[in-house]
């Protein structure tokens, strides 16, 4: 249950709600097509956000997110003003600012500003989610901890460089990275009583974990998937001596219970997915979670392949907000039927929920810093540096006319520019020059190394045409010769006939065979004396 929100906080309270309504407020600007009464501007904003999909027509104006951004700061700046470091409460206020600032740090990654400490709240609140997930469940390995480790730091430096800037986000946003490093080094402590000589069966049993999880997810018959699973489940079992795992010389390495918890976890799994084959997967209590989650699962899996087209980051909150929404029906870490029952089908649920949680972190982390005037731009130009490099990587024969419609989308993009930069339908700039330009600048170099293949190819070809004709032209020379010698020879012979009719070489060289038919000696004889 929440705690009570202190009198000192209701006037912060006030101003956030007010926020909430002018985003509101906002959104029907952007969504022509909707409108919202006054009762309704105080909807919790979540169950509202869903019209930002519903009209792409209008692009989210960063001055308007910017405005709205630092009043919020303002409200913050109070709140630290009247609530110590150490408090670690969660009210109504606490919960209003979450909602406010991730909708806010969806906003700022639209319109490109992802290096911004704005744009970072909404990744640091879905990093949290995984990682007290991965404390819950105890399925992780120092590899999976390390990615973690890097992205933290890295959301450190952004925020430590905004915080010349804006203190109270500043402040806000380290307290929740230091949450979420403090869940890493818990976690890491977690492994680190691992022995040396466990680590490779631990390593090997998470994974294993996740395989059969996974398989559980998927419908139809997994007997075939399962067997390998199985025998490998064995084995590892099979190098246990009293339920104990053994190291060199029969010695017993500390942490055992890790590895062996995890080792009949795996086994609890396997009949749980012989059972849902019996009883047709979840149970039917747990049915409509298990429908909701497949289906967002789906719908995110969707996004990763086409995101950079169709994605417009504000779209993740109802994502977030539903997978929120299910993660609260839980109780003691699990999902209850009607009658408070604990039904079949846990692991399912938790690993599709992890699921999700996971694919809309990973469409945070791979944000582009571009705004969505600019994006579709951005993939023009990634469509076309991508044949480009086809084509340069795997050559083959081409024209001048072929590279022309590269040229021609090149020129195109390059029109759109004014004083060397992008400009917005109303005269602004968007977020993310840097990076199209340089997407543009790489096209062209490309399409410039095409060319230049292609006029060496030209050269070549040119160089072979003018050897033939050479060779040609020395064989015509030798043609000419013997003809001019001939044509000598029947000019001398046409004006000596005497010295032609004794001269037995020479009709030899034109006599026919002694059986021909063709001739015969008076026609020779006519051949052979008949004047020029």
């Amino acid at each position: 249950m929440a705690a009570p929100v202190p009198p000192e906080e209701f006037p912060i309270l006030e101003s956030v709600i007010k926020f909430v309504a002018r985003i509101l407020i906002l959104i029907v600007v952007w969504c022509t097509r909707m409108g919202i009464s006054s009762h309704a501007e105080r909807d919790h904003i979540r169950n509202r956000l869903t019209v930002l999909k519903k009209d792409r027509g209008e692009y989210i104006k960063p001055s308007d997110v910017n405005s709205l951004y630092q009043a919020v700061v303002k409200q913050v700046t109070k709140l630290n003003e009247v609530r110590d470091d150490d408090t670690n409460c969660n009210n109504r206020l606490d919960t209003t600012l979450a909602d406010v600032f991730s909708l806010l740090s969806l906003f700022y990654m639209t319109i490109g500003k992802t290096r911004d400490a704005p744009a970072v709240y909404c990744q640091i609140a879905s990093m949290r989610q995984i990682l007290r997930h991965m404390d819950e469940s105890a399925v992780y390995n120092e590899s999976d901890l390390a990615p973690f480790r890097r992205r933290l730091a890295e959301l450190r430096q952004i925020v430590q460089h905004e915080g010349k800037q804006a203190n109270a986000l500043t402040k806000l946003l380290e307290r929740q990275l230091n949450e979420c490093e403090s869940i890493v080094r818990r976690l890491e402590e977690s492994l680190s009583v691992l022995s040396v000589e466990l680590i490779p069966i631990h390593e090997r049993l998470v994974t294993l974990r996740r395989q059969l999880v996974a398989l559980a997810a998927k419908e139809g018959s997994h007997v075939a998937e399962l067997k390998p699973i199985k025998e490998e489940l064995r084995k590892i079992d099979s190098k246990r001596v009293d339920g104990k795992f053994l190291g060199p010389g029969g010695i017993v390495p500390a942490s055992q219970a890790i590895c062996s918890s995890l080792l009949e976890e795996c086994f609890e799994i396997v009949q749980e997915i012989k059972a849902q084959e019996d009883s047709k997967y979840v149970d039917g209590s747990l049915r409509p979670i298990y429908d909701r989650l497949s289906g967002l699962r789906a719908e995110l899996e969707s996004l990763v392949l086409t995101h950079r087209w169709t994605l417009r980051e504000t779209d993740l909150w109802n994502y977030s907000s539903a997978l929120q929404d299910i993660d609260k029906m839980r109780v003691d870490g699990k999902f209850l039927d009607s009658e408070g029952g604990r039904p079949p089908g846990q692991y399912i649920l938790l690993y599709l929920l992890r699921r999700c949680y996971g694919l809309i972190y990973r469409l945070l982390s791979s944000s582009e810093p571009v705004s969505e005037e600019l994006m579709p731009i951005a993939n023009k130009l990634s469509t076309v540096k991508k044949c480009l490099n086809e084509v340069l990587k795997y050559g083959g024969t081409f024209s001048a006319r072929d590279l022309y419609p590269y040229q021609l989308a090149l020129f195109q993009i390059d029109s759109m520019r004014k004083d060397g930069k992008f400009v917005g339908p109303e005269g602004t700039v968007p977020e993310g020059q840097g990076v199209v330009m340089a997407h543009l600048n790489e096209c062209h170099e490309l399409l410039e190394m095409l060319k230049e293949s292609l006029e060496g190819s030209d050269a070549d070809e040119d160089d072979e045409d003018e050897d033939e004709e050479f060779d040609d032209e020395n064989d015509d020379d030798e043609n000419d010769v013997d003809v001019e010698g001939g044509s000598t020879r029947v000019r001398d012979g046409a004006s000596e006939r005497d010295d032609v009719e004794d001269d037995d070489d020479d009709y030899e060289s034109f006599s026919p065979p002694p059986d021909s038919e063709d001739y015969d000696d008076d026609d020779l004889e006519e051949e052979g004396t008949g004047g020029p």
